[in-house]
């Protein structure tokens, strides 16, 4: 369970009083996520997401983020959007910690995705990127190649404590990635972890995108390639192609890739796989066994960038020859 940090009824009480939310009825931690405190808050006046940010997130990112929500609100991408108090400020503090109301978004996440809802995920990210482009603040992707030797030298004389061979695994791969990175794809604003579980649907219409908490600027095709790799994969770890041509077909419909774009998309595809095999095996190995949250299973992501290195073109992944 994703609760961190604890709130009493008199603290929360006291909190929306300052906003013009009505008053308290009722409120409930979330147990999905992973990274911050998130507590489901009734009132009289609606229903609200309050966020609590915990250590691992830099409060110096989250005008950033909260700022990129309203932007996105404005111009139609359904997504939480921040809730000012009477002082017309989007942070507050409580219990501590730094936090934030968003409003409540109505759907629930597909556990078993289709290719209609890999499709429906492609044309939403296209619109992201799109409307993305017209935000002037920026974040550098912490998490692109140089963060991962950071990260990767964190961890690494105990890497094979994951799985045998691991260590060897990643420096090959970072090694490859260090010569064959692309530099100057077109580029924007990226949801970077736009998993089945940050991903709302009513029925088979998708109601809205969450958890923006990893945004920043980078490649929007590294950003395809992310969800190419967290959508079109099955338990068993099989690539499903039909699934990765309705969800590249669908972001197409509204911005084709270039031609650099397509040329570097099996580059871009190994290293969003090496990017979550790096977080979930750094996880693995440094989570408390009795934390309340459960770290994710890094071996998914070995066997996802295997399935990327006998990749040889595009075309494999279902995208067409762009002009």
């Amino acid at each position: 369970m994703a609760v961190y940090t604890e709130v009493t009824d008199d603290d929360l009480s006291r909190l929306i009083a300052s906003y013009d939310l009505g008053a308290l009825l009722s409120y409930k931690g979330i147990a999905e996520g992973v990274e911050n405190t998130n507590y489901v808050v009734h009132t009289s006046k609606g229903t609200f997401i309050l966020t609590l940010y915990e250590r691992r997130v830099d409060t110096a990112d989250l005008p950033f983020f909260l700022g990129l929500l309203e932007h996105l609100n404005k111009r139609g991408i359904s997504c939480p959007l921040p809730v000012r108090n009477r002082a017309g400020e989007v942070l507050t503090e409580i219990s501590g910690r730094t936090a934030a109301f968003v409003n409540f978004l109505e759907g629930v996440w597909p556990r078993r995705p289709q290719a209609s809802h890999c499709a429906a995920v492609g044309r939403a990210l296209a619109e992201l990127h799109l409307a993305g482009e017209s935000y002037t603040a920026e974040r550098p992707n912490a998490l692109s190649l140089e963060g991962w030797h950071a990260l990767f030298d964190r961890f690494a004389p105990r890497a094979d404590e994951v799985s045998k061979g691991l260590g060897t695994l990643i420096n090959y791969e970072l090694a490859y990635l260090d010569r064959a990175w692309p530099k100057t794809l077109p580029s924007g604003v990226i949801h970077a972890d736009l998993f089945p579980d940050n991903v709302f649907f009513i029925g088979d219409k998708l109601s809205g995108l969450i958890d923006f908490y990893f945004a920043c600027n980078d490649a929007w095709a590294y950003d395809l390639a992310i969800c190419l790799n967290a959508w079109c994969f099955e338990p068993d770890f099989s690539f499903n192609a039909t699934k990765s041509r309705a969800l590249i077909a669908a972001y197409q419909s509204l911005r084709p890739l270039t031609a650099a774009e397509y040329a570097a998309f099996p580059v871009l595809a190994r290293g969003a796989a090496l990017r979550f095999l790096l977080t979930r095996a750094h996880d693995w190995l440094h989570t408390d066994p009795n934390a309340l949250v459960k770290p994710h299973d890094p071996l998914a992501y070995v066997r996802r960038l295997r399935f990327h290195q006998e990749v040889k073109s595009a075309a494999e992944y279902g995208l067409e020859t762009t002009s």
